[in-house]
């Protein structure tokens, strides 16, 4: 009897449809600020990743999702299709999907309030047969116990897990123990390491095999095991940078399951995120494989003693 290979990356988590509002500025608390129309997007962490796996990371990937019983249930599960993404559906019936509410800043900075609506409701008893997955990317916009448990059984398979740790919240030491690699910004990197000191002391801090903190547009910093590797970005002109983070993690996940070593996956992810940044909307900015090798083609891999390598790294605190 064949074992059947591990060939595919499984999402678990987040769709909503989001609710784009264009705005001069962010408002403040009590502020009213008038918008420039409306516009709606797929969305979701869970989602947008799986999409970037999908469409930037050519990898076959599964997602298992919850999703009310409404026309914003069909207008996220047509667009997983149309990415490529083979959709496992846990229905929440009586439920609304989730939604999201974006003001999207003339700068690209954004503010975002989530109703997470059917999300709330996914169970790690939905998850599929694992047989032939490599890779379970998971994030926190589904109950935490859910993600907890489904990491467990992942880590049990065989199956490596990776964990994108947003929204920012303190984690329990047994999901962080079923980790291989966590995937964190400065704010979450913080909450979970307790430390507000350097990117370097806090990663000292968190004890999972690999840990990887993006840093906006100075770029990100890998840790793994005593190796570490720098990433700085790529230069661009922001449009929107709100599916920019989800895009990484979901190119990550699809350059390591088709076995790229850590510093070209790295690579690979900050080049499809910047892209992302280039365009308006979620899912709808998330580029092509084919543009991410494009761009990729265009622009050689800087040396290490580059001044954007040894600015990086200084802000990390490795020098």
């Amino acid at each position: 009897m064949t074992t059947p290979a591990r060939d595919s990356i499984l999402v678990m988590g987040s769709a909503n449809l989001d609710y784009v509002v264009r705005v001069p500025h962010v408002p403040a608390p009590g502020e009213t600020v008038l918008g420039c129309g409306v516009q709606m997007f797929p969305g979701g962490k869970g989602a947008n990743q799986a999409v970037a796996c999908a469409h930037a990371g050519g990898a076959a990937t599964r997602m298992l999702v919850a999703l009310g019983d409404d026309a914003n249930a069909r207008s996220i599960e047509e667009s997983l299709r149309a990415a490529g993404v083979r959709a496992s559906v846990a229905r929440a019936y009586g439920q609304p999907s989730g939604m999201a509410f974006i003001c999207l800043a003339d700068n690209a900075e954004n503010a975002i309030t989530v109703a997470p609506g059917a999300n709330e409701f996914l169970q790690a008893s939905h998850l599929p047969p694992l047989h032939d997955v490599s890779h379970l990317l998971l994030q926190l916009e589904t109950p935490l116990d859910t993600v907890v448990a489904s990491a467990l059984a992942a880590r049990a398979a065989g199956v490596t897990v990776l964990l994108n740790a947003a929204p920012a919240q303190a984690l329990p030491a047994d999901l962080l123990a079923s980790v291989d690699v966590l995937i964190v910004n400065e704010g979450e990197l913080a909450a979970i390491s307790g430390h507000g000191g350097s990117v370097a002391e806090a990663l000292a801090r968190v004890d999972v095999p690999c840990v990887i903190v993006t840093l906006g547009a100075r770029g990100c910093l890998a840790r793994r095991g005593n190796e570490t590797f720098l990433q700085p970005s790529f230069p661009i002109e922001p449009v929107d940078t709100t599916a920019a983070g989800d895009t990484f993690c979901g190119v990550l996940a699809a350059a390591l399951g088709q076995g790229d070593a850590l510093p070209l996956a790295l690579r690979r992810a900050s080049a499809a995120a910047a892209l992302a940044c280039t365009r308006l909307g979620a899912q709808a900015s998330i580029p092509a494989r084919t543009e991410v090798d494009a761009f990729l083609q265009a622009r050689p891999a800087a040396a290490s003693t580059s001044p954007d390598h040894v600015a990086l790294a200084a802000y990390c605190g490795l020098t």
